[in-house]
């Protein structure tokens, strides 16, 4: 039984755009290389610090034909090449990852598209040849974890970061109300009591602990007069 000719594919946010490659590239060029970066640090020098594999470069060249050929077409509804050149340089345009799939082999990653040059050539009006360079796109994380004092919560880098709290979590800025109170002219106890609480309907509060000074009518204070303040 004859194998499958694989699919060329690429597909952008999540498959909602899609572009099936009308004319399988003849080969399929991936480099992958063992990464070193070279870092100037201020005062010390440079230094080299060795990394990883670095992510896989991907080249694929073919052509967008104006009119379907059985003889290399891959499907016989193909697209316009210049509706085909519009999609791809709109989603390079974005910056964002597209996703390169090969039907029939492990190739299904995220990448990026790093150039994609294009031309009409001579004797073949209409027809697109093109040459796409894409690298691997890597989707990266930072986790969050608590050190666990305070429910402080620290990132990637060590960098500690406060646990926000509630309003009714948070301490009072408000300065205590003194324990005594001397009456001037022109008070009352509805005016003390918001000045000392900020709310001046707590006045009772006041005139309960005082009784014995103020008398029978809590509407009447003289100057001169010490309150307890509870």
């Amino acid at each position: 039984m004859a194998q499958e000719k694989p699919q060329f594919w690429l597909k952008y946010n999540n498959g909602a755009e899609t572009l099936w490659l009308p004319v399988n590239p003849e080969s399929l060029s991936v480099s992958s290389t063992f990464g070193y970066e070279d870092i100037e640090i201020s005062n010390l020098g440079e230094y080299t610090v060795s990394g990883g594999a670095r992510q896989r470069e991907i080249t694929v060249s073919s052509l967008f034909p104006r009119d379907y050929n059985a003889s290399y077409c891959s499907y016989d509804d193909i697209p316009d090449p210049w509706e085909c050149v519009e999609l791809i340089e709109s989603w390079k345009n974005t910056g964002k990852p597209v996703r390169f799939i090969v039907t029939g082999t492990p190739v299904n990653i995220a990448v990026t598209i790093r150039s994609f040059d294009y031309e009409e050539r001579g004797g073949e009006p209409g027809d697109i040849y093109y040459t796409l360079e894409l690298k691997e796109y890597v989707f990266i994380t930072i986790p969050r974890k608590s050190d666990g004092k305070n429910g402080a919560v620290s990132g990637s880098g060590g960098a500690t970061l406060p646990k926000l709290q509630s309003a009714a979590q948070r301490p009072s800025t408000r300065e205590a109300p003194p324990k005594s109170y001397v009456v001037k002219s022109g008070d009352s106890l509805f005016k003390i009591a918001a000045s000392l609480y900020g709310k001046g309907d707590d006045w009772r509060k006041i005139y309960d602990k005082n009784k014995k000074v103020i008398g029978a009518n809590p509407n009447v204070i003289k100057p001169g007069m010490k309150l307890v303040i509870p």
